[in-house]
């Protein structure tokens, strides 16, 4: 059977589709996170992490796709997980066995300790919202659950080395958890007429009055403004790529009426890529 007009991906839509887009942000952001804690971040830990935020991810859209009838589905990442169901389980199998190899050679036991014991919130996760907890109306509200363990998954490695200075993450690691938040809570809005259709919980589904939520990328980018203005230069980049990714945020949710939720989705994830900026420049000098 071949796929409808509306099931094919624009060439744009392929990152999210893959769903490499997420990996990419949470790896750019634990190279950031690094530098306030004063520790270093070898391959190993940025392959780890971005291979098992991949498992995540890929795993929350099969187990979707195989709930969903195909007459149901609305976004073609999902369409792509339901027809590619069985090649996308084999290639899930080999990215493990990649991560788990990964682990096993390249991070401390200190390392491998926190990586296991953050799985564990995962896999709650994504036995409640998707499979127990599916359609309740007062399940914890998955966007919340992901910005959480998104930034928990980047500063984990950075925490459990030994010359990290944790508590100067304190403020870094809260931006950054804050624009998850608010990535996912737009994304709620854009896509609600998506979740209803798909039996699915979302923040904007839950809350009655939802025009707050279009306020949290300027309180996000406003907070980091005044994090930089209080600590200085030597708050480094982290509250510049925070700011400017709350304003890039924003600016996609203006844009979206007119771009239309498909393009404004893929966007909002480019708006979270803002510490490849700093990090090219490092490499350029």
């Amino acid at each position: 059977m071949q796929p409808s007009a509306e099931e094919i991906p624009r060439w744009w839509q392929w990152p999210t589709v893959l769903s490499l887009d997420a990996p990419v942000v949470a790896v750019l952001w634990q190279g950031l996170l690094a530098r306030p804690a004063s520790a270093a971040v070898g391959a190993a830990e940025a392959v780890v992490l971005g291979l098992s935020v991949w498992l995540a991810y890929s795993a929350d859209r099969w187990i979707e796709g195989w709930r969903l009838e195909p007459g149901a589905i609305r976004t073609q990442r999902h369409h792509f997980y339901q027809r590619w169901r069985w090649p996308i389980a084999a290639a899930w199998a080999a990215v493990l066995a990649a991560a788990v190899t990964t682990s096993a050679l390249g991070l401390s036991r200190a390392q491998l300790a926190a990586g296991l014991l953050l799985l564990v919130p995962v896999a709650a996760y994504l036995l409640s919202h998707q499979l127990v907890h599916r359609t309740s109306r007062w399940r914890a509200p998955k966007e919340v659950c992901v910005a959480l363990l998104i930034a928990a998954g980047s500063a984990v490695f950075i925490i459990a080395r030994p010359e990290a200075r944790a508590g100067r993450l304190v403020v870094p690691l809260g931006l950054f958890s804050l624009l998850c938040f608010t990535n996912c809570a737009l994304i709620s809005l854009w896509e609600s007429e998506v979740d209803r259709s798909h039996g699915q919980t979302s923040l904007a589904l839950q809350l009655r009055r939802t025009e707050a939520l279009r306020l949290l990328p300027w309180a996000a980018a406003a907070l980091a403004a005044a994090f930089w203005l209080w600590v200085g230069r030597r708050a480094g980049p982290v509250p510049l790529c925070a700011a400017a990714s709350g304003i890039l945020l924003g600016a996609v949710d203006l844009a979206e009426a007119s771009i239309g939720r498909r393009l404004a989705r893929v966007l909002a994830d480019v708006a979270l890529m803002t510490p490849a900026a700093p990090m090219a420049w490092g490499l350029l000098r």
